[in-house]
């Protein structure tokens, strides 16, 4: 429901993203193989690659080795302003695997949760070394394996689509000299303020620390943008969940216009920072999903995700999983009539069942969030922990912690509600990781015929 910010975690290093190309460190994309598929056992490889997102990056002033950012603060003293920042300071290449855990084999990535110093990560699928890999969702389905058995409570390792642009906003912002190959244009439903770079400009002005992680802070921008949560999950819970936003594009805003996790009101933004969740714990199905359950999260498992619908016409949405050689489907709702899949009724019933808030019809609904996925979006990979509400969105025996957990849609998890703040999970999982594997998209049942 709460798909809180994916880069509430920047790392425990001296890293952030920048706008100039540094030299210190060539940029060489790991490759990751993944399929198309045209129908029923006729599936292609595909040589694709993956970028790290940039705001995880190391940034300094250029021609030095002096940090533009460092813990969680920039340095002022050359970060003068917003526009001065983004002349001044750049981005160099990343070392996957040393700095962040990061590792590709073939068609499976693994997502290091803390390498050394460095906390979680986003990565994106790319089509070029300057292009993301773009994918229109509606008429269609993506499939993926899982292997999430580290991930604890409090943990959250996320795929997902955002309506980024495909050149990570290089063309359109001409100060943003990176571009998709360094990991730039990130935006989602939550109106990100903890992005370093915003529109080709530092995010400079406004600047301070919020929240209980002491190596990220927010400013005065934040980006927008529709995000459609295919798997937001640990080993313990998980949501399927669309946010459409009133416009789909990224759409920068200020603290009064942002909302979403950083704003003093929640629903002030463009976008629907809860979403609909279909999350079957949620829903009443207890025994679903787990260690040892139904679906049983210490072995891998995959998930397929149907968009039913043509063109920016998005019908439903629905989900379900194979393991051992068998399908499962998710379990019907235990409060919601025809409660399987995600639709205007289902979103309309849910929200008025569990009572929440009435964001998702404001900004248009399932309607909306098919001009989403009516159109090119851009598939990202994360692992991350939560510095303002300890993953209870996902995983707690009861979110909001002010309400009973006897109402309908309060219980999300079977996690304390104490245990999962970072300081605690950082240490407790510091060696935890996920693997995503055997990406497939096609038309709706091509990917799987079982």
């Amino acid at each position: 429901m709460h798909a809180y910010s994916k880069i509430a975690l920047t790392g425990m290093v001296s890293m952030a993203a920048g706008q100039l190309v540094g030299t210190n460190k060539a940029e060489v994309h790991p490759s990751l193989t993944w399929q198309t598929c045209t129908g029923p056992g006729k599936c292609s490889n595909v040589n694709g690659k993956i970028t790290l997102d940039a705001n995880w990056r190391w940034t300094h002033k250029t021609g030095g080795y002096t940090n533009c950012y460092t813990g969680n603060k920039w340095d002022t003293s050359i970060c003068t302003s917003n526009d001065v920042c983004a002349s001044t300071c750049e981005v160099e290449g990343a070392d996957y695997s040393g700095t962040y855990g990061i590792t590709t084999s073939g068609n499976a990535v693994t997502l290091g949760y803390r390498t050394n110093d460095n906390i979680g990560s986003r990565i994106y699928l790319m089509a070029t070394d300057d292009q993301y890999q773009m994918f229109t969702m509606n008429g269609n389905e993506i499939a993926f394996d899982v292997e999430n058995q580290d991930l604890g409570c409090g943990l959250n390792g996320a795929v997902y689509f955002v309506s980024m642009d495909a050149d990570g906003g290089k063309s359109k912002y001409p100060s943003n000299k990176i571009g998709a190959k360094y990991g730039a244009g990130y935006c989602d439903s939550q109106c990100p303020r903890d992005l370093k770079w915003i529109g080709g400009k530092g995010n400079v002005k406004g600047w301070k620390n919020i929240g209980n992680d002491p190596n990220s802070g927010i400013g005065d921008m934040g980006a927008c943008c529709a995000e459609m949560d295919l798997w937001e999950a640990n080993r313990e819970s998980f949501a399927l969940t669309p946010h459409p936003c009133t416009t789909s594009a990224l759409t920068i805003c200020d603290p009064s216009t942002c909302g979403g996790t950083y704003g003093e009101d929640r629903y002030a933004g463009v976008c629907d920072a809860d979403g609909c969740d279909l999350a079957p714990f949620r829903h009443g199905n207890t025994d679903f999903y787990g260690p040892s359950k139904t679906i049983d999260t210490t072995k891998k498992f995959t998930v397929v995700t149907q968009f039913k619908g043509s063109g920016t016409n998005l019908s439903a949405i629905k989900q379900y999983f194979i393991q051992n050689g068998k399908k499962f489907e998710v379990p019907a709702s235990k409060y919601v009539d025809n409660g399987t899949e995600i639709t205007e009724e289902f979103c309309e019933a849910s929200n008025a069942a569990f009572k929440d808030a009435q964001k998702f019809k404001e900004v248009g609904g399932l309607g909306q969030m098919g001009d989403a996925t009516g159109n090119p979006m851009v598939l990202t990979l994360s692992v991350w922990d939560d510095g303002f509400a300890n993953m209870l969105w996902l995983d707690g025996v009861k979110y909001p912690t002010d309400r009973d957990a006897s109402e309908p849609g309060v219980p999300r998890g079977t996690c304390a509600l104490t245990g999962s703040e970072p300081a605690t999970v950082r240490e407790k999982f510091r060696n935890a990781k996920v693997t995503y594997s055997n990406i497939k998209f096609g038309p709706i049942g091509s990917t799987y015929t079982i």
